[in-house]
């Protein structure tokens, strides 16, 4: 287990560098620059700001000191606000890993339950309905979603307060983000529950008299799990992520906000430092996923 553990975060960190080199050098090859706007300082101020940010030197050289100072933990200060980039990290983070959470928690809860209800009560009523469901949520993108809930809860019928630094309401911003990924798990477990329900140790089970909910909860349940905890290193990355236009669209001052803020304003460092901070988000949700699959299942070999 350790020689695989040692074999995944070596692909990790390499994953994060290409991430990083791709993202530095497309970055730089789009015309113009954090300096060229409407309102563009003088040409010896903007000479002065290009010096302080490197941006005087050719793109490898800029590439290979910052990678010096990313190794260092430097990653710089923000071109638009001059802040300390790990800073903002941090403290913007904190706001969109609460979300996140509940986001997976909400999307994990009521796509076990509702995909293992449709699952035992296959072509009758709730498994219509739950499908039904499913299917639409899996068809509304968050954003549109997001946009919708805001309108009609906050603004039409006034039952959400919008968000502010006096009101830090979750509900509408959860929804938005859990709805994509509960619908997804749902279909999954579902799918799964008839697969293992099917199996031979199920009919044998029920042929001894086991309990209908022994049967369920933990021989059937356990099996069916394998698929969705495939899923839930990828979903918890793109909850992370897709917060990005979700707190955008309820002005929530997450990580996700400063990202697209970061885009809009061509805060070069505030784009790469939270462009490698959601990348290696991901790939540390990916390995973990990958080390739960030997919890459920011990049968499952890491070689």
């Amino acid at each position: 287990m350790l020689r695989y553990v040692v074999k995944r975060v070596g692909l990790a960190v390499l994953t994060v560098f290409i991430i990083t080199a791709i993202t530095f050098f497309t970055m730089n090859a789009i015309p113009g620059g954090p300096f060229s706007k409407e309102k563009a300082p003088s040409e010896a101020v903007k000479a002065v700001l290009e010096a302080r940010f490197n941006l005087d030197k050719s793109v490898p050289e800029q590439y290979v000191l910052y990678l010096g100072n990313i190794l260092e933990g430097d990653f710089g200060v923000s071109i638009k606000t001059g802040r300390d980039i790990a800073l903002t990290i941090t403290e913007s983070f904190s706001i969109s890993a609460r979300l996140g959470g509940m986001a997976v928690v909400v999307a994990l809860t009521v796509g076990l339950v509702m995909g293992s209800l449709a699952a035992l009560t296959r072509n009758k009523l709730p498994d219509r309905l739950i499908i039904f469901f499913s299917t639409l949520s899996t068809a509304v993108p968050s954003f549109v979603l997001a946009t919708l809930l805001l309108l009609v809860f906050s603004i039409q019928l006034g039952w959400i307060q919008v968000w502010s630094a006096e009101s830090t309401n979750y509900i509408l911003p959860v929804i938005a983000l859990s709805l994509y990924p509960m619908a997804y798990i749902t279909r999954l477990t579902k799918s799964s529950m008839l697969d293992a329900l099917g199996q031979d140790y199920i009919r044998t089970a029920k042929a001894k008299g086991v309990a209908q909910w022994k049967i369920i909860f933990k021989h059937a349940l356990r099996n069916a799990l394998i698929p969705i905890i495939t899923y839930v290193g990828p979903m918890t990355a793109y909850i992370l992520t897709g917060s990005l236009v979700v707190e955008s669209v309820f002005t929530i001052g997450g990580l996700g906000s400063k990202f697209v803020s970061g885009i809009t304003n061509r805060d070069y460092p505030m784009i790469m430092a939270t462009t490698i901070f959601l990348a290696t988000l991901m790939v540390i949700a990916n390995l973990i996923s990958d080390l739960v699959y030997k919890l459920v299942d011990p049968r499952i070999s890491f070689d």
